[in-house]
């Protein structure tokens, strides 16, 4: 019977909390655009990203410098 006494008002602060969780996240607006992402990853993107400029590495500086 005591330890009824604890796990009750345990019980009802972490379902509280929990609520409190769900509530906060309703009013953020984490549930606004469900099939977005799902849906984004199907589409073909339009114009491919150009690829990056080549890295120059310290031998390549050095090689040019020497050079005559």
């Amino acid at each position: 019977m005591n330890g009824l006494m604890v796990l009750i008002p345990v019980a009802l602060v972490l379902g509280g909390t929990g609520l409190a969780a769900f509530l906060w996240s309703l009013r953020a607006g984490q549930y606004d655009d469900l099939d977005g992402a799902a849906v984004r990853i199907l589409r073909d993107d339009q114009s491919p990203s150009p690829p990056p400029p080549p890295r120059e590495t310290p031998a390549s500086r050095t090689a040019g410098r020497h050079r005559r």
